[in-house]
């Protein structure tokens, strides 16, 4: 059988995660882990705890259920705002979750009194990404006295993202916003809010930099841990490995074929209309990976020399003139982060741990 691996290093990533595990904590920042974009695989877990993480988010409560079924003492925090039907399961598994809607807060609060329990939430603010969140002072006036109002509860924190929809960077201002909310909230209704917690990997600059506002004490991140890499930043995390998850495909055909398709064009099958640079009749491989398993533009090859053209529903495409391939043989490529995720949910990818 050929189907494509998606392959983790776990050496690698125990080494990432210790060393931002060390860097948070000498910041004096609690980093959470966001297991989603591998579904929550337990090797991944238990790699990145022998680094020093302890703590773990998700977006997917099918992915903490599974990942505390089988690593029972998990602490993990729901990073997706749920629906009202998912209250039941989100009090009995999430140990914490965030929350931004009050008609779900209340029938969570009635779910967790209803198990005999009280439901720890970090209230997410919109500072201006535009995703989820309570946007502005007078939305956030209007919410604290109803979540006051909800005994099965307890806003412990309050949280926020960046740069995930709006692509919005972490600024001094905007991370600012959670220190003021928790200012207010405490101050007027008498909340005792411990938690201000930021997000993505590109909130790590502002730790770099030492200019995260004083206050600010948890980040959760999953690429910087995964890749060593912050895309919204456009940059390399110095001392990371980039290259702890790779993917490998095999060559299915080798031939050599000009540069540019022949014909009248179209759009292709995404309905895009492709750039086709004239290189040339080239020698080109044909792997059997396609974009309904992989985001093909978020892979690296491995191979020096070859270089990814394109891909279809079911091909990746790579020119490999002078690399010395053959029909066969398997090319390796590294994982951007987008490309971990949809290689990682893809039913035809198979998983491989290497030590």
């Amino acid at each position: 059988m050929y189907a494509p691996r998606l392959e983790v290093h776990t050496r690698m990533l125990t080494e990432n995660a210790r060393r931002l595990s060390a860097f948070c904590a000498s910041r004096r920042t609690e980093l959470v882990f966001v297991t989603k974009g591998f579904c929550a695989q337990t090797d991944v877990i238990r790699a990145v705890r022998a680094g020093g993480i302890d703590r773990f988010a998700d977006s997917r409560m099918e992915n903490i259920m599974a990942a505390k079924r089988a690593v029972p003492d998990l602490w993990y925090l729901l990073i997706r705002v749920p629906a009202a039907e998912e209250a039941e399961e989100v009090v009995r598994w999430a140990d914490a979750s965030v929350q931004s809607q009050i008609e779900t807060i209340r029938v969570i609060s009635d779910e967790a009194l209803r198990q005999g329990r009280v439901h720890p939430i970090l209230l997410m603010l919109d500072v201006g990404d535009l995703r989820e969140g309570v946007f502005g002072e007078e939305q956030l006036r209007e919410i604290a006295p109803q979540i006051k109002a909800c005994p099965g509860v307890e806003l412990v924190g309050l949280g926020t993202n960046v740069g995930c929809y709006g692509s919005v960077l972490p600024s001094v201002e905007n991370m600012g916003a959670l220190v003021r909310a928790r200012d207010l909230l405490n101050g007027e209704w008498g909340f005792q809010i411990r938690t201000l917690s930021a997000g993505g990997t590109c909130c790590l600059k502002l730790l770099e930099d030492g200019t995260m506002p004083e206050g600010v004490n948890q980040l959760r991140v999953g690429e910087a841990v995964m890749c060593g890499e912050d895309t919204t930043g456009h940059r390399f995390l110095e001392g990371c490995h980039p290259d702890a998850f790779q993917i490998a495909a095999q060559v299915v055909e080798l031939r050599r074929k000009p540069s540019v398709p022949i014909g009248e064009l179209g759009r292709d099958g995404s309905g895009e209309r492709p750039v086709y640079p004239d290189r040339g009749v080239r020698l080109r491989a044909v792997c059997a990976l396609g974009k309904q398993d992989v985001d093909w533009g978020a892979l690296t090859p491995l191979l020096p020399g070859a270089v990814v053209i394109g891909a279809s529903s079911d091909h990746l495409l790579v020119d490999v003139e002078d690399c010395g391939v053959r029909p066969g043989d398997w090319l390796r490529f590294r994982c951007g982060y987008m490309a971990i995720l949809h290689a990682a949910t893809s039913p035809y990818v198979k998983f491989s741990v290497i030590p």
